[in-house]
């Protein structure tokens, strides 16, 4: 089982100033530790209630914040836990992530999603388009991808966006390509979506493990129709550990297991506290080594 890091927040002791150092140790300390994986949000405000922080609470750019983190490690792979498809032209966008996965030597997710935030957004001045365009975006997204990675070169007409000459040079180092993740849990449309275009699905386990069982389960039959191996998506899930709160060593271990019955191969985690580094060390010396060959 791989074990990734979530990092969602940014309102660390020292305000503004400490933002900097502090991530720097985190994720240093996170590579050191053993993390396979590291991740931030694409949001602009702050997830209203997460960790008890407001909307106001700082929040950083997702992309920019990679590239800084690529610059400091050398071996956790690198995503957005997931990129909202309304943010950024879909051109620019592969844009970036080619120039992460470059920069990185290689560790680069492609991790999206159709958007939830509508008060970010609207409040942003970003357009919200209906649920039903956001994914028709999305599946436009992922289509531009496939066909951007399989050549040096194409031309791209979707429903809502074209590229009549993208390029995509230089071309990323992963391979083929970056993985690409696939958040959420839709039946009909993001799991099939994940099923025809991903490398990785993302399921939150707020949803209950019979959901996510259920989710699993509406992806193989998706996977079965299209004529995909059900075993060539990696299974991701997201949640919270807090040990200095509700959780134990044992209970996450527990989880852990539990993750890798239902299937899951990569377990993320955030933690309110990660900028004290005392999780990490807990991780390191009791949960990484415990799990590591589920």
């Amino acid at each position: 089982m791989h074990i990734g890091l979530q990092i969602p927040s940014f309102k660390y002791p020292g305000g503004t100033a400490a933002i900097r150092p502090r991530l720097k140790e985190i994720v240093t300390s996170a590579e050191e530790a053993g993390f396979y994986s590291l991740w931030v949000m694409d949001h602009y405000y702050q997830i209203k209630g997460l960790f008890g922080e407001a909307y106001t609470d700082p929040m950083l750019e997702a992309y920019t914040t990679l590239g800084y983190i690529a610059g400091l490690t050398e071996k956790a792979r690198l995503g957005v836990l997931v990129t909202g498809v309304i943010y950024r032209n879909p051109a620019v966008l592969m844009k970036m992530v080619n120039t992460l996965d470059i920069l990185s030597a290689g560790r680069a997710y492609f991790g999206i999603g159709a958007a939830w935030y509508e008060d970010e957004a609207k409040g942003n001045g970003i357009p919200y388009p209906s649920t039903s365009e956001r994914f028709e975006q999305l599946e436009d997204s992922l289509r531009l991808a496939k066909a951007l990675w399989s050549s040096d070169e194409t031309s791209f007409t979707g429903k809502h966006f074209s590229a009549p000459a993208i390029t995509n040079n230089p071309r990323p180092l992963s391979s083929p390509h970056p993985r690409i993740m696939i958040g959420g849990t839709g039946p009909n449309k993001t799991l099939r979506m994940v099923a025809q275009y991903a490398d990785a699905c993302n399921i939150g386990e707020w949803v209950g493990t019979e959901n996510m069982q259920k989710s699993l389960d509406t992806l193989k039959a998706h996977c079965d129709t299209l004529g995909r191996d059900y075993n060539t998506v990696e299974k991701t899930s997201l949640s919270t550990a807090h040990l200095s709160g509700t959780d134990s060593v044992g209970s996450l271990i527990e989880r852990i297991k539990k993750l890798s019955a239902m299937g899951f191969t990569h377990a993320i985690f955030n933690m309110p506290d990660v900028y004290k580094i005392t999780p990490l060390e807990t991780f390191a010396k009791e949960i990484i080594p415990s799990v590591a060959g589920l």
